[in-house]
């Protein structure tokens, strides 16, 4: 289906409502061994699902007791300290949670904390995040909010007060696309934010623990270590956009401790555990 160009007179939707954050810039980050599967019109949730970067060396198997490995229990809280400053890890930092409560704590009595309450708080709200982000010098995706137009093809993030980064759709047609907005905007109640993303681009999930990556992450490493300086995030999950050989960042989502890899859960255990250095 032709979708209306919005820059072109009487293009515009009536219903649409955005903000753009001008034109994304590309990465230099290394390309992948292996072309990743297309995109999909479907949900993805980035807690069920983590789809790899292909490279040419394959990560550890799990391991059997992987789950419980360090003490990386499900809701799990724990603080690392090193050289002054106190890192708190956890699985999830979203507002009003124990970690952000644990976070402001330590703010509110002078201690220096990573990562900060307001980086949580940026970092799930994803306009907030990819400015955030785009100012640290990472490559992003371009951006706007709407309330009822989005191009094609294009992905689609919830902005209501229960959307999660976790969540997110990519559309292909006008009818998936209608049916999604409805579903993330409760009938119009919300806004949602879109990304318009090239024919023929992929998607890709990567886990960042203290800027590091494992498996076959290891094309995005460059973009983990800075998405750590900027957010200070010591567990997250970096959703990017692959045109070529470029990587555009698209969110930041939660990691659970039972979706990581077994290296991954070495690597964090390491941490936890004091046995790596920071």
């Amino acid at each position: 289906m032709e979708v209306p160009d919005p820059h072109q007179p009487g293009g515009v939707d009536p219903l649409m409502s955005r903000r753009r954050n001008g034109t994304p810039r590309e990465s230099g980050a290394a390309a992948a061994g292996h072309a990743a599967q297309p995109l999909h019109s479907v949900w993805h949730d980035e807690s069920a699902v983590q789809e790899r970067l292909f490279t040419e060396f394959p990560g550890e198997p799990p391991k059997a007791n992987g789950h419980r490995e360090g003490g990386l229990f499900r809701d799990s809280l724990h603080i690392v300290e090193r050289d002054g400053v106190t890192h708190v890890i956890s699985e999830d930092y979203s507002y009003k949670s124990e970690p952000y409560y644990t976070i402001l704590n330590y703010e509110l009595s002078g201690r220096e904390v990573q990562p900060s309450s307001c980086a949580v708080l940026d970092a799930y709200v994803v306009p907030m995040c990819l400015e955030r982000a785009r100012l640290g010098g990472i490559p992003v995706c371009d951006w706007e909010i709407s309330q009822g137009y989005v191009p094609l093809p294009a992905i689609i993030y919830g902005l209501n007060y229960f959307a999660t980064s976790a969540d997110f759709a990519v559309v292909h047609d006008g009818e998936k696309a209608k049916e999604v907005t409805g579903h993330v905007t409760n009938k119009g109640k919300y806004p949602f934010c879109y990304q318009k993303i090239p024919i023929g681009a992929t998607i890709h999930s990567c886990v960042g623990i203290f800027g590091r990556t494992t498996d076959s992450c290891s094309a995005i490493t460059g973009l983990s270590r800075k998405v750590y300086e900027t957010f200070g995030l010591p567990l997250v999950t970096m959703v990017f956009v692959r045109t070529g050989s470029s990587y555009l960042l698209s969110s930041l989502a939660p990691t659970r401790y039972s979706r990581l890899s077994g290296a991954e859960k070495a690597l964090l255990s390491a941490y936890v555990s004091h046995q790596e250095f920071l």
